[in-house]
Formats: C-alpha cells, structure tokens, sequence
C-alpha cells in the first residue's frame, strides 16, 4: 500500500533537511522561508507557520506599486503626491516624516501609509480584483475597505504565498510591463555593497489577539544567485517588532552564509 504525503506533511514530518535556524527564534513566535533559486530548494523554520495566512501588512506596497504603475494612477518613482493635512492630520500620522509630499519611492522608503491608501483609492476597486486575480495574491479579498484592505483587515497571504509573488515579480511573470517591474525593483533596494544587493519591505500591523505582526520579504542578489526570503513574527509591539524583524532576517541570511 502506498502512502502519498502532501509536501506540507514532508515538512512537519521533517523530512527536509533543515539549518538549525530556531535557535534564532528564542523567546519569538514566527515563521522564515527561504528559496534558492540555483537549486531551486525550499528552506523553512516553522513550516506549519510558513503556509498559514496573515495581513501583509506594507509588505503589500510591492503588488501595490506594481498596479498602479500599470494602470497609470502612478506614472513613475517620481510621482507626488500632496499632502492633505485635511485627510490625514498631523496628530494622526504615525510618522512625522509622513507629513509632507511624497513620491513613489520616498513613499516606499518611509513606509508612507496615506500614500499607498490615495494610490489604492485611485487605482479602484476593479482594478484591484483584476490584478489580484492575475497575479494570485493570497486570498485576494479586498472586502475590508479600499484603502484598508491589506492592513490588518481582509486580504490575507503567507510567507510561503509571498515567495511564490517574489519569484514571479524578479522574472516578470506577473504579466506586468518590463518597466513597472525594473522601477519597483529600484524602489525596494534595502542594501547593495559589491558582495551583495539586499531588496524588500517591512510591514507590521495588530493581530487579532492583540499581538503585533511584523514582516520583511524580499530577495538577495549574489553574482551568482538569487535568494527569495520572507519572515514572520510576532511581538507585543510595534517598536518591538520593528526593531527585531530586520536583524532577525541578517542573522538568519548569515546562517545560511547568503549574507557575509
């Protein structure tokens, strides 16, 4: 009698060898998955984890960045945005570097999150549901409000969905333009030094059991391959989650000797 295991019950079983990543993980409940593209190989700290769905958070401004470029609401990485002090008050922004004009990409570096909202508003509801249909994003559910759908709200992915997304964005097989693609690309460069080019984006949102989730995806250019990553964890902060998911992702890149 033959017994067929679904890859998900491989990895729980441990069938996968697996770095010994989860001493990195002390004390922090989270998920990491890493996909080499040489070797077209799967590594994984809490697997189970790694297939369930949360908020993306900011972590969405990659797709969001990719839409609106295409659909035009967004012409370039130079297009302004004015600040309305009226719509979003000072006293309420997270940030003071928030309250100011902001293009594409000071929007991106800054996590700017009325920007991304009047983009999602003047992208519409259509569009959304066609291009996340398109390109498979997790649930792609945008019940939850048009400028609040990925934050904390409906739409929902894993960090093993938001690998499948990276690989598809970094060889343009979303069905977007060259162009969007090489200008998001551009906008998410996190680190570059001769070694090594570090791309990706934060987020962070409230969980519904009070807990903060923090998130950083992306990818690591090497000069001879490509390394797709995403991170989950929790915390009892923002500021504790911000702090963390950064030189957690570092340590974890350094373990696996894909960063120096």
């Amino acid at each position: 009698m033959l017994i067929t295991l679904s890859l998900i019950d491989l990895l729980i079983a441990g069938k996968f060898d697996v770095p010994p990543l989860a001493k990195y993980f002390s004390g922090t409940d989270g998920a990491f998955v890493l996909y080499d593209a040489k070797s077209q190989r799967y590594q994984r700290h809490n697997p189970k984890r790694c297939f369930e769905r949360f908020s993306p958070c900011s972590t969405f401004k990659i797709a969001n960045a990719l839409i609106a470029l295409e659909t035009g609401v967004v012409t370039d990485e130079n297009f302004v945005i004015k600040w309305d002090r009226l719509q979003t008050p000072r006293k309420n922004l997270l940030s003071a570097n928030w309250s100011r004009d902001h293009d594409l990409c000071s929007a991106r570096g800054d996590s700017v999150m009325w920007y991304s909202q009047e983009v999602a508003r003047r992208v519409g509801e259509q569009n959304y549901k066609k291009y996340l249909s398109q390109i498979g994003y997790g649930n792609r559910d945008i019940s939850g409000g048009i400028d609040r759908f990925w934050l904390s709200s409906s739409l929902k992915i894993s960090a093993t969905e938001q690998i499948d997304f990276l690989k598809k964005f970094y060889y343009n097989q979303l069905g977007f333009s060259q162009r969007a693609t090489d200008i998001v690309k551009t906008i998410i460069v996190l680190e570059q030094t001769g070694q090594f080019k570090l791309c990706g984006k934060t987020g962070a949102g409230p969980r519904e059991d009070g807990k903060m989730l923090g998130w950083l995806v992306g990818y690591v250019e090497t000069k001879d391959n490509v390394y797709f990553y995403a991170l989950n964890i929790d915390g009892e902060s923002f500021q504790a989650v911000a702090e963390k998911r950064m030189s957690l992702t570092k340590a974890l890149l350094k373990e696996l000797k894909i960063l120096p």
